[in-house]
């Protein structure tokens, strides 16, 4: 059944009138008569009566009036709805971040649902491997990952992050002396696989040697450890956003130190939420250039 006909049926029970509804229907009386008349064949029974007065409803119109009320505002919400969600102004949208973003990745969404405080995200902590694969699968709709990507996404470049040497405390001891006096503390490789590839690559250009290793699944306990003297930790230098004080970070120097970090997403996937969120992002990124 065509939901116009339902509106124009609680219409005309509202204004008892078929000049009155028709105006504000916006369409002709010749026009509301025929689709009263075709709702009437359709339900098998008659809705209105005509007396002087206008338009009356028949016992069965008042019983099906209600039913036809909240099947109209059910009709308006939704399209309201609809409405909003093309827009992008309504919905949700599925963001993963890693250890090189997990102190810009809220604060984009915090910027971000200030303009669009209708939309839900959900913020999910994962490898960028990882997030590479969901982004695909569209599970994630946009990602805090490195890049560029190793798989065809679509990305932006936002800043280069860098390894840094995370010690116990402040001496003069060298990278090298670090690596041979205790062991070097990392991610397993199904959590940070990126970043141990990172971490390999630095050690080996650098005609650097471990040691021994020991591996944790996050990085909180590799920061833990650290503090407790256990070992010494090649982290992002985004780890200064949560590092305690007793924390000590010695900036290096040599080969293969740093990567890009940015955000990428599957545009196979048509999303509006997510193309403003890229947009909020690349706003924010001029105006931190005219700063």
């Amino acid at each position: 059944m065509n939901t116009r006909l339902l509106n124009a049926f609680v219409m005309l029970a509202e204004k008892g009138n078929y000049a009155e509804a028709a105006r504000a229907l916006y369409i002709s009386q010749p026009a509301l008569t025929k689709q009263i008349h075709l709702l009437e064949s359709i339900v098998n029974v008659p809705l209105f009566s005509r007396g002087r007065h206008g338009a009356i409803l028949t016992v069965a119109g008042r019983r099906l009036l209600p039913q036809a009320e909240k099947v109209v505002r059910q009709t308006q919400l939704f399209m309201h709805h609809a409405g909003q969600v093309s827009k992008g102004i309504e919905g949700n949208i599925a963001v993963g971040f890693g250890l090189s973003s997990f102190y810009l990745a809220p604060r984009c969404i915090a910027e971000y649902r200030r303009e669009f405080p209708g939309i839900e995200v959900s913020l999910t902590d994962q490898s960028s491997f990882l997030q590479y694969e969901m982004l695909l699968n569209d599970e994630l709709q946009l990602g805090f990952v490195r890049v560029p990507p190793p798989v065809a996404l679509d990305y932006l470049p936002l800043f280069t992050d860098r390894l840094v040497l995370v010690a116990p405390a402040t001496t003069s001891f060298s990278v090298a002396d670090w690596l041979k006096k205790v062991p070097l503390l990392r991610l397993h490789t199904t959590r940070g696989r990126g970043l141990n590839a990172q971490i390999d690559r630095y050690l080996h250009d650098n005609a650097l040697f471990t040691s021994s290793i020991q591996e944790t699944d996050d990085i909180q306990t590799i920061v833990a450890l650290v503090i407790a003297g256990t070992g010494v930790a090649l982290l992002p230098y985004s780890v200064v956003h949560i590092a305690p004080p007793e924390l000590v970070i010695i900036p290096l120097t040599g080969e293969s130190l740093s990567w890009q970090v940015g955000i990428a997403w599957n545009a196979n996937h048509e999303d509006v939420i997510r193309d403003n969120f890229i947009a909020s992002i690349r706003k924010a990124m001029t105006i931190n250039k005219e700063e």
